[in-house]
């Protein structure tokens, strides 16, 4: 700058006030570049407002010196001024040093820099459009500038900006979003403010259509909805609540598959707010786009399923997810089952009906979709386009997998796991050819879970265990035996109770299949009842707490007779004689007092049919595992005579305090009602006991 021959057509005059610390003389200076640069415009003279503008650049604006720095803003802000509406001709030239200036160590060197561009801005209005994301880029770093000064300075060019862009039809959205996205995951408060502000105003200008790039911004949006700033969260919650606006307004232009993933993410949240906001939307999702969400279900549930068990205290989120469970249930249809995971998936129409809010979204994907954590975002998952038919592909192995991990998970609520059970049964309902490829696995669990504090997941167990012992389904798999090991004779599908090798003749062998008048058990009922006793074998207490009601609701579910004719069979074959007799007597009370067994209590009293002598036979001779309950099977029978037989061998029986209170709660049986058309029958039989065992009966 020492060289007067190197700044002309500046005068040396001009050049000393440009870097005078005093901020007047550096305006009377910029005056005087204005009317230079005005005389060069009216002569067409585009290489010295070229050369003018190179020197303010290059000796003055990046100059080492602060006061030429000054002078230099201000003489670009000149030029800008003085050229007019032939400022967008210049503008790369004159915006890229006062930008460099933002990033100075000097506070009162950044304001000016703002108030240098605001007027370049001002001038060039909207050509500097083309220039907008390196404009956005320096803005949203003087957002978060300490100086309050400068930080004023920013909000007046931000303002400025936003007017431009608002009555401007040639934003380039395309060119922002990737800017925008990177942005958004700014940690600082005032960043996230100047972002959310942007997106508000991009959100209300018409001809500009953000939601179509949505998925490159919500999980940053959901990111600052966590903000510790009140405002800030309140500022990305309408942000949030106008995009779900749109949502709901046009649903055919949504990328729902795009987003799926994202709001499984932030359904999971610890944050309440990003929690319940993310499973509104994903509520709005579900019924909004359909089955086109059936690829995510997995995910959806490992979200959905933990809140189902939440108190008072998120009753919100709760009754959200209560409804984003119900609805993506619903969303499984019979036409799941009829197809395989290698074939061609199912097809439906994707326009909605006037009961349904479905649209024709145009992105999905015809896989399970995993969930792709990252630092900064969500990986998208690209679909299949498709305006006119969705294609969706229900693999239920990861819906499965995920259903078992909640059920097996002994921290899991009450609430959730109920919830799981619905849906096992549900899918075996909807989809039973499918579900039952993974029966073997499951089978283990549902055993287990029947010693749940919870009545009422026991009840949804037994349901569902009832559902995959009866489903025709069931019958056409092969019998593979449940997956704890158990010893299950392989044999045909349907329940057949073998005899006991050398003790029953060929005609007693056919009395031990299954009656013609009960309906046909599949292969699992068997393994059922199996796994059933051993259960209770193993866990005495829940066979004294809970035996009597699981047996109780499984004759309600499924067939009475099939129940006690097999579970007869398989304690005719116990090895623990002890826990036989122990069953055998809890099977004969529900048998003699449950108001479920009426009809099988009916069908044994006369005993007139082919199928109920059957079944007497199959339940004598395991109910001669207790004696006392032998004698009271007699007596519902009006076997009286064998009844009085038996009772004569009592006396050669060992007489201890176990077989007395059994003897005691037989009599007491005796005096209720059922018994009342055997009375007279059963008076001569006691009669005789009294008189065998009168040293016990003074």
């Amino acid at each position: 700058m020492n060289a007067e021959r190197d700044l002309s057509p500046l005068t040396p005059g001009v050049v000393r006030a440009l870097t005078d610390k005093l901020y007047e003389k550096r305006k009377v200076a910029a005056l005087e570049i204005e009317k230079l640069v005005r005389e060069f415009v009216a002569q067409n003279n585009t290489s010295q407002i070229k050369h003018v503008i190179q020197i303010l650049s290059q000796e003055f604006a990046l100059s080492q010196h602060p006061h030429s720095r000054k002078g230099g803003l201000i003489g670009l802000a000149a030029c800008s001024i003085a050229l007019g509406k032939d400022s967008g001709l210049y503008l790369k030239e004159l915006i890229e040093p006062v930008l460099t200036c933002f990033n100075d160590a000097d506070s009162r060197l950044r304001y000016y820099a703002c108030e240098a561009l605001y007027n370049i801005v001002k001038v060039a209005r909207g050509s500097v459009l083309p220039h907008f994301n390196v404009l956005f880029d320096g803005l949203s770093k003087l957002a978060a500038d300490p100086d309050p000064n400068v930080k004023s300075g920013s909000e007046l060019l931000d303002r400025l900006l936003k007017d431009i862009v608002t009555e401007s039809n040639q934003f380039d959205l395309v060119g922002f979003i990737p800017l925008l996205r990177e942005r958004i995951y700014s940690n600082n408060q005032y960043a996230r403010q100047f972002i959310i502000s942007w997106i508000l105003v991009l959100e209300s200008v018409p001809d500009i259509n953000l939601l179509d790039y949505l998925p490159e911004i919500l999980d940053g949006l959901f990111q600052i909805l966590g903000d510790n700033s009140k405002e800030i969260r309140k500022m990305c919650e309408v942000a949030l609540g106008e995009f779900l606006k749109e949502i709901k307004k046009n649903p055919s232009s949504v990328k729902f598959a795009e987003m799926a993933n994202i709001l499984v993410i932030h359904c999971q949240a610890a944050d309440d707010l990003i929690q319940l906001t993310a499973m509104c939307w994903m509520r709005e999702f579900i019924q909004l786009a359909g089955r086109v969400m059936l690829p995510y279900s997995s995910g959806i549930l490992t979200a959905v399923l933990p809140c189902l068990s939440y108190d008072d205290r998120k009753k919100s989120i709760l009754e959200v997810a209560n409804v984003c469970n119900q609805s993506l249930m619903k969303l499984v249809i019979p036409e799941d089952d009829e197809m395989d995971e290698a074939k061609p998936s199912v097809t439906i129409p994707a326009e909605p009906t006037s009961e349904e809010s479905i649209s024709k979204p145009e992105a999905v994907t015809t896989g399970e979709c995993q969930l792709v954590w990252a630092s900064r975002g969500v990986r998208k998952v690209r679909g299949i386009f498709s305006r006119d038919r969705i294609q969706v592909t229900l693999n239920l192995d990861g819906i499965v997998q995920v259903l078992d991990y909640h059920l097996s998970d002994t921290a899991i609520g009450m609430m959730t796991r109920i919830a799981v059970l619905k849906w096992l049964y549900h899918l075996y309902i909807k989809t039973p050819r499918k579900m039952f490829r993974h029966t073997d696995s499951l089978f283990p669990i549902l055993l287990r879970t029947l010693s749940d504090e919870s009545d009422e997941v026991i009840l949804k167990d037994l349901e569902l265990l009832a559902e995959i012992a009866s489903s025709p389904a069931g019958q056409t798999e092969e019998a593979h035996g449940p997956s704890d090991g158990s010893d299950v004779r392989p044999g045909p599908v349907e329940l057949h109770v073998p005899a006991r090798a050398g003790q029953l003749s060929s005609s007693s062998t056919k009395g031990l299949e299954c009656s013609p008048s009960t309906p046909t058990m599949n292969s699992y009922f068997y393994k059922f009842m199996i796994n059933l006793l051993k259960r209770f074998s193993s866990e005495r207490k829940l066979l004294e707490t809970r035996g009597a009601f699981i047996i109780r609701q499984l004759c309600l579910l499924l067939n009475a007779e099939n129940i006690f004719h097999s579970m007869a069979d398989i304690l005719l074959r116990e090895e623990d004689l002890k826990f036989a007799s122990t069953m055998v007597h809890t099977l004969n009370t529900i048998l003699l007092t449950s108001s479920e067994l009426f009809q099988l209590r009916n069908q044994l009293k006369d005993l007139k049919t082919p199928e109920s002598r059957n079944l007497f036979c199959c339940l004598y001779r395991s109910w001669c595992h207790n004696p006392v309950t032998t004698v009271s099977l007699c007596f519902l029978t009006q076997n009286y005579k064998h009844a009085y037989d038996l009772i004569q061998k009592f006396g050669d029986l060992e007489v201890t305090v176990d077989f007395l209170t059994e003897v005691d709660k037989l009599v007491q049986l005796i005096e209720c009602p059922i018994f009342t058309y055997a009375w007279s029958g059963i008076v001569g039989a006691a009669g005789a006991l009294i008189k065998k065992n009168e040293a016990f009966f003074p």
